[in-house]
C-alpha cells in the first residue's frame, strides 16, 4: 500500500509503516487521531463501537461468514451511516475495513464440540463489551486480560483458554501451553484502517481517492492470503507442535450460532443486525 500510494502521487503522499505498536498504545493513538494527527491505525469494531455503538455488531458472534460478505458490507446504507457518524462526532475517518484477520477459534485444554463444553471455563477476551458478551453467550466465562499476559496465565491455569485465530495462536506459541484448537469460527475478525478526518480532508481530493483505493486493495489482498494461505499453514504449525485440531465438521455449529444470539440481545444489537441483514439480503 505504501509503495502504491507513493507511486500514484509522485511521492507527494508517503505512508510510513511502524509495526508492533511502535507508535504507542491504542487508546493514545486514537485520541491523537481524533485531535487531527496524521497517523493511521488498524483497529477493530469492538474499539470503534465504544464511539458508535452500532459498529460493534461487526464483531458479534457469527455476524458474517466470508470475505465476500465483508466486501458487501461496504455497499450498504447502515455502514455508510456509521462511517459518517464516526467522522462527524469523533473526527475518525474509516479508510477501509477490508482487513480481515481470520476466524477466532477456542484454544483450550479440553475438546470443545458444543456450547455446554465451555461451561465454567475461563476464557481470555479483550476488555470491550462485545468481546466479553460474545464469549459469555456461547457458554464460557470471559476474563479480560492483556495480550502479553495470556501465555503465562494459560501456563499456570489462571485461565482455561483463549479465543484467537489459528495464526495468532501459532505466533504466540500457545500450542506449548494448550492442547486443543477448536474450530468454532465464532467471530470473523474484521479490522479497520482509520485516520483523522481533519487530516484526511486536508488532502487533495485525488489523493483522498488514491489513499482509500490502495488501502482497500491492500486490505483485500492481505485478507485473502490470511484466510486462504496463512491460517491453513499455521494449522500445520500447531499440529507439528503437538496441538490437536477439532475441525468445524465435528462441532455443533448450529448450537453455537443459536447460543450467540444472547450477545445480540444483551447489547441491544438485534435490530442493528437485522437491519444490516435486510440490506445484505442475508438470513440468520
Amino acid at each position: 500500500m505504501a509503495e502504491a500510494v507513493s507511486a500514484r502521487t509522485n511521492g507527494n503522499l508517503k505512508v510510513e509503516v511502524y509495526p508492533s505498536a511502535q507508535l504507542g498504545v491504542e487508546e493514545d493513538i486514537l485520541e491523537q487521531i481524533r485531535q487531527g494527527a496524521n497517523i493511521g491505525w488498524n483497529t477493530d469494531a469492538a474499539r470503534l463501537g465504544m464511539y458508535v455503538p452500532a459498529i460493534a455488531v461487526i464483531n458479534a458472534p457469527y455476524f458474517v461468514d466470508s470475505l465476500e460478505e465483508v466486501k458487501r458490507l461496504n455497499t450498504i446504507p447502515s455502514v455508510s451511516a456509521w462511517k459518517a457518524e464516526l467522522e462527524r462526532t469523533q473526527g475518525i475517518k474509516i479508510l477501509s475495513f477490508m482487513w480481515v484477520q481470520g476466524f477466532r477459534q477456542m484454544i483450550t485444554n479440553k475438546p470443545i464440540r458444543k456450547p455446554a463444553d465451555l461451561s465454567g471455563l475461563r476464557i481470555r477476551t479483550p476488555p470491550a463489551p462485545i468481546w466479553q458478551e460474545s464469549v459469555r453467550a456461547i457458554g464460557a466465562v470471559p476474563v479480560a486480560m492483556a495480550y502479553g499476559e495470556m501465555y503465562s496465565a494459560l501456563q499456570t491455569r489462571a485461565i482455561d483458554g483463549l479465543e484467537l485465530s489459528f495464526t495468532a495462536t501459532a505466533s504466540g506459541k500457545f500450542q506449548e501451553v494448550a492442547k486443543y484448537a477448536c474450530e468454532t469460527k465464532h467471530i470473523l475478525l474484521i479490522n479497520f484502517e482509520v485516520v483523522s478526518s481533519k487530516w484526511f480532508n486536508s488532502l487533495p481530493v485525488e489523493y483522498q481517492k488514491i489513499l482509500q483505493e490502495e488501502c482497500d486493495k491492500a486490505g483485500l489482498e492481505v485478507s485473502r492470503r490470511y484466510l486462504e494461505e496463512i491460517d491453513p499453514k499455521n494449522i500445520q504449525v500447531l499440529k507439528a507442535g503437538g496441538m490437536t485440531i477439532i475441525p468445524a465438521s465435528e462441532i455443533d455449529m448450529a448450537a453455537f450460532k443459536a447460543a450467540g444470539e444472547k450477545a445480540y440481545q444483551k447489547l441491544n444489537l438485534v435490530a442493528v443486525r437485522d437491519q444490516v441483514y435486510k440490506e445484505l439480503g442475508k438470513t440468520k
